[in-house]
């Protein structure tokens, strides 16, 4: 399992660690990925995700995971996310 965000595309960055003596060592900056349930209102259903704690703001500040998943950019979105995206695209699409 890749450490990186479905929804955001955030992933672990690499850096160096430095000392007081101002050495340089490599180290990586790793994501705050948590494994949430959302609940989907087009759909009716929840749905399982490997996000970070920012995405997740940024899910709650947006109204709500269909709100947020209409306003993402496909290119960011992990294929799984995508076909969500997709999916809730089509159930909204008769309604409009």
């Amino acid at each position: 399992m890749s450490r990186r965000c479905e929804l955001t595309g955030k992933a672990v960055l690499t850096g160096n660690l430095v000392s007081h003596s101002n050495r340089k060592t490599k180290r990586r900056f790793l994501p705050n990925l948590c494994n949430v349930t959302l609940r989907s209102d087009a759909l009716q259903r929840a749905v399982r995700l490997r996000i970070s704690a920012h995405a997740l703001r940024s899910v709650e500040h947006r109204g709500g995971l269909d709100a947020f998943l209409a306003k993402a950019k496909a290119e960011d979105l992990s294929p799984n996310a995508l076909a969500l995206k997709r999916e809730i695209q089509k159930k909204l699409q008769p309604a409009a």
